[in-house]
């Protein structure tokens, strides 16, 4: 597959996200022509390509360009480094009328994200993510967020991008380890939307993960387009979107527990066979589909249980998460794949014997 794909998130604040390979001279274009200044939020392992993006933007517009490297992973989701971007910021004299870009995995979009939705109020962002999870989640959407000591993106803000360019290009320099991990987000948009991802992760689960291969570059796009639909039904998070946290009750709180030592996608890969578990015992997923979790998750390399012991710091964490409504823990489940639905309140019990399944 050559040039360029587009997928629309619509509603009222609609935005495109664009699909290919060499397109990093998009993000440009993609601000708005009013942009004088422009922060260019990076990890230290982009500098050189963050440099680069620099002179590119500069050459499209006569814009001033500034760098901000924060640190990489969730170490940079911290107030403080949101407090040095809007410092230099500041000192910059950056207005309304300027923008923030951020280049980077999802931990950096996060961030990058928030600073734009708080400095004076608002300015515009075009996220360029730089892995295989901030392609499919953390760019697309419009959630930003820092963490905190009690939990993960528990501040933050909803503020949709103006525009997201995936190049997937930049996916090449990526250790397998870390495309892999990323990947688990494309496997839960197989579970709960497109069952096209679980079968063409059957048929080769090497081609999948191999970003130069027009599967992978199927998956990817079918993992953005499920987002993107959930999210132009539901920017806030009011119905629909909670669909998308399937996995993530228990992903973050295994998160919180390692300190973030845990890549994400390791995390909610534990997260997704633990909703499968619970969604069996519960009576509503079949012994199979439970069973097709693990063979999914394990023929790609990724984990499906986490220690035994540890179930009481988890649920003191899962009870503390965002996700917890009301004082009452929501999960959600599959009735059948691809039929994603909520599952409120279940008794410890129940939450206990699902731990048990997959307790290493």
């Amino acid at each position: 597959m050559t040039g360029t794909t587009t997928i629309t998130v619509t509603g009222d604040v609609g935005y495109d996200i664009t699909i290919g390979r060499g397109i990093l001279d998009m993000v440009g274009a993609a601000l708005a022509p009013s942009v004088r200044k422009v922060l260019v939020v990076h990890p230290p392992t982009l500098t050189a390509a963050a440099g680069e993006l620099r002179e590119r933007l500069m050459n499209d517009g006569a814009r001033e360009v500034l760098l901000a490297e924060i640190p990489d992973a969730e170490q940079g989701k911290r107030i403080e480094v949101a407090a040095f971007c809007w410092q230099v910021m500041g000192k910059a004299d950056f207005t309304r009328t300027d923008a923030v870009v951020g280049f980077g995995g999802g931990a950096v979009t996060d961030l990058a994200g928030f600073v734009a939705a708080t400095w004076l109020r608002g300015v515009q962002v075009v996220q360029v993510p730089t892995t295989v999870l901030g392609m499919v989640d953390a760019a697309v959407g419009g959630k930003t967020g820092v963490n905190t000591a009690e939990g993960k993106n528990l501040v933050g803000a909803f503020w949709a991008p103006r525009a997201v360019i995936c190049d997937l290009d930049l996916l090449a320099t990526l250790s397998p380890n870390e495309a892999l991990a990323g990947f688990a987000e494309v496997v839960k948009a197989g579970f709960i939307w497109y069952p096209e991802i679980l079968d063409l992760i059957e048929a080769d689960p090497v081609a999948v993960v191999d970003p130069t291969s027009e599967t992978f570059r199927r998956c990817i796009e079918l993992a953005i387009e499920m987002k993107a639909r959930v999210v132009g039904e539901d920017f806030r998070e009011g119905s629909l979107r909670e669909v998308l946290n399937y996995g993530h009750t228990l992903g973050h709180a295994i998160e919180h527990t390692e300190r973030y030592r845990w890549r994400h996608g390791a995390a909610i890969s534990v997260g997704m066979m633990f909703a499968a578990e619970l969604s069996r015992l519960a009576g509503r997923l079949s012994d199979a589909q439970a069973q097709r979790h693990r063979d999914i998750l394990e023929m790609l390399g990724l984990p499906t249980s986490y220690r035994g012991g540890a179930w009481p710091t988890l649920l003191a964490s899962m009870q503390r998460d965002k996700k917890s409504r009301g004082g009452m823990l929501r999960f959600i489940v599959l009735d059948d794949i691809a039929r994603p639905t909520v599952l409120q309140a279940p008794d410890e019990s129940l939450l206990f014997a699902a731990y048990q399944e997959i307790a290493g």
